[in-house]
């Protein structure tokens, strides 16, 4: 018996893993085998005393009562309480639990060779069960792995300690090519399981979460959450902006994204491929923040038409309009996604200037006296 447990320590090590997992493991394996030298209905219980190095196996019949469906379809692990009362004593009741000692020795080398195949399967399952809790306790963290191959179809395999890492297609920068060798950084995203790749890690550059862990990485503001991102808008590749927050009155939250000279942010943009990041102050009023999420072009009035559907319209003039909608329309989708509200845009006759203060005929704004919106400030 002391042997069996020494093997079990060795595979602890060689596993790497915990003694307690290791010991799980031979439980289960015992169960089975004991399973399989009875039969499949019968309930076994394990132990294991690594203190005096043995281990017993016990068969288990619990009491139930004379009409329990158990009965028939678990004929070895269960027995009616007049049976039991029958052939045990009357003092029995229900729920009480017959136990009598299992000795896989006396079953021969087939219950041994049963025993070591359960053995290393149940080893291999707590390996990859741990394996699996420790990379999804990484869940939304930037993993660094090396390139291992690129396949036809553009999905790039990437080393990440004891497992693979895949990077598919959708999940990169538009443009962006790997080969062999190179060291890449990605969001991990899932920790999943598949019959024919076995356990691997879905990799994201895409996700707006990686923009926002590459700039705590190189934002100790951020890092340390004395500056926070609200919340944050991508197109991949091409321009992200991000709504940043501080309750620190000392603290300039888009000069501590940026850096001196733009050294922080410049960092960020080249692990993204060049991606332009915009940086504003985030307000919990959202006519406010819809303002501020749609610059550089400068709006002359907000009114949300509908708070519960999210829906905003901008009067803007028209040598801003294009600075709203810019290229393609991104400046104004990542608005849009950057706030949550759907912007329509209104324009207006007039010239803006670069105080903000435009000529030309504007329509009167509406005035309310509601002022519970101001009140977020102080919260």
């Amino acid at each position: 018996m002391e042997k069996i447990v020494d093997i079990i320590e060795a595979m602890a090590h060689e596993k790497n893993i915990s003694l307690e997992s290791a010991v799980g493991a031979f439980k289960e394996a015992l169960i089975k085998t004991a399973k399989r030298c009875t039969t499949y209905s019968s309930a076994f219980e394990a132990t294991v005393d690594m203190d005096v190095r043995d281990y017993s196996v016990e068969q288990v019949i619990t009491i139930v009562k004379d009409d329990d469906e158990r009965l028939e379809s678990e004929p070895d692990a269960v027995i009616s309480l007049k049976e039991a009362q029958e052939e045990y004593g009357e003092d029995l009741e229900l729920g009480d639990q017959l136990r009598s000692p299992f000795v896989l020795e006396d079953h021969g080398r087939t219950a041994s060779f049963n025993l070591f195949k359960e053995l290393q399967y149940h080893v291999q399952r707590q390996v990859e069960q741990d394996l699996f809790e420790k990379y999804r306790n990484k869940v939304n963290t930037v993993m660094i792995g090396t390139v291992n191959r690129v396949d036809d179809d553009d999905n790039t395999f990437v080393e990440i300690g004891e497992l693979k890492g895949l990077l598919s297609q959708r999940n990169r920068i538009k443009g962006e090519k790997f080969k062999r060798g190179d060291t890449i950084k990605a969001l991990l995203r899932f920790v999943s399981i598949d019959p024919e790749m076995g356990m691997f890690l879905e990799l994201t550059r895409t996700s707006p979460k990686f923009l926002e862990k590459l700039m705590a990485k190189e934002v100790p503001e951020i890092e340390d959450e004395s500056v926070v991102i609200m919340a944050s808008a991508r197109i991949p590749g091409q321009r992200a902006k991000l709504a940043l927050k501080t309750d620190f009155p000392n603290i300039d939250p888009i000069g501590a994204a940026v850096g001196v000279k733009g050294t922080r942010i410049n960092a960020v943009s080249s692990e993204l491929d060049g991606e332009n990041i915009d940086c504003v102050d985030y307000s919990p009023i959202p006519e406010v923040f819809i303002t501020r999420a749609l610059s550089p072009a400068i709006a002359q009035s907000v009114k949300i038409t509908s708070a519960k559907e999210k829906k905003a319209v901008v009067n803007i003039t028209s040598d801003q309009k294009a600075k709203a909608i810019g290229k393609s329309g991104i400046n104004i989708r990542l608005a849009s996604m950057l706030t949550g509200y759907t912007i329509e845009l209104n324009e207006i006759e007039g010239v803006t200037d670069r105080t903000g203060e435009s000529s030309g005929n504007i329509p009167e704004v509406e005035k309310t006296t509601n002022t519970d919106a101001l009140a977020d400030l102080f919260k």
